[in-house]
């Protein structure tokens, strides 16, 4: 156990600069590059293509800082990064023959950056529950949504994203439907907010190796058997039928009531015979 305390204190002190911030400049770009129509947009316009890789870089810096009214333009002041994302995003996509694109997409070497990415993902969100602490004691909902922004706000903030490439679809909108990077992300930022208000007996650097474990685990795992699904499927259906499926979908409550009032109509031949006896009655 002591040796195990060790590491989570050691785990705790690593430095994402520099190595671990190029795997997520990397990741990010590469994703970046893999949107319908990014390679024409780079073709065309170099300076959208940029600014759209950047929004996958520092895109949870950003909007922690536009939630905290703070200026987002201040994650261009980082001079290091931004140049180092930025040749980054040249490589990947202006690299002759796309050398340093396949070097990338090789699968042992993109599962090594993959996992050091989701190591980056935990200090993001510690960093941004601590920064909302700062401005805002004890309002554990505010440290919830800094820690989820800043964590994966590329993933919140893709709308926007999409219309620096000039293309617009709000019914991706993350919040319609949830991909499992932001799921796990909300998670992380729930728990390091528990934590950090002594609600959650653990300390933070062994809630650090844990859940760092935990990313990496799942996210080579979903790498490797090619898995798009949430890993979180199997939970959320049934509690989600247990608190929110006992309201009838809208579509159930037209069909009730078409099918309703279809046995409630008359038909044309009972009307016509009622009208036929009623006549009878009045010639006798």
């Amino acid at each position: 156990m002591e040796s195990l305390s060790e590491l989570s204190v050691q785990f705790s002190q690593l430095s994402m600069f520099p190595f671990f911030d190029m795997a997520h400049y990397v990741v990010s770009v590469m994703s970046a590059r893999e949107q319908a129509g990014a390679l024409d947009i780079a073709a065309r316009s170099p300076m959208a293509s940029w600014f759209s890789a950047m929004l996958y870089c520092f895109g949870g810096g950003i909007l922690s800082s536009i939630l905290l009214a703070e200026p987002p333009i201040a994650v261009l002041s980082n001079t290091t990064n931004i140049m180092l994302a930025s040749t980054i995003w040249y490589m990947v996509y202006y690299f002759p023959y796309d050398l340093f694109y396949n070097c990338f997409f090789f699968l042992p070497i993109r599962l090594i950056i993959a996992g050091m990415k989701e190591v980056t993902r935990t200090w993001k969100i510690l960093s941004g529950v601590t920064h909302a602490h700062s401005h805002y004691k004890d309002a554990l909902l505010v440290m919830i949504t800094i820690g989820w922004a800043r964590g994966a706000g590329g993933g919140l903030i893709s709308n926007f994203e999409q219309l620096v490439r000039g293309v617009w679809k709000p019914e991706s909108n993350e919040f319609l439907k949830m991909s499992y990077p932001v799921k796990v992300t909300l998670i992380g930022a729930v728990l390091f907010t528990l934590q950090h208000g002594h609600y959650l007996p653990i300390s933070r650097h062994n809630l650090m190796l844990i859940y760092t474990m935990f990313l990496v685990l799942i996210k080579v795992t979903m790498m490797l058997t090619h898995s798009t699904a949430s890993p979180f499927l199997p939970l959320e259906t049934p509690l989600q039928r247990i608190l929110f499926g006992q309201r009838q979908k809208p579509s159930e409550v037209r069909q009730s009531a078409s099918s309703s009032g279809a046995k409630g109509k008359p038909s044309k031949k009972t009307l016509d015979k009622d009208s036929g006896e009623q006549s009878k009655k009045k010639d006798s």
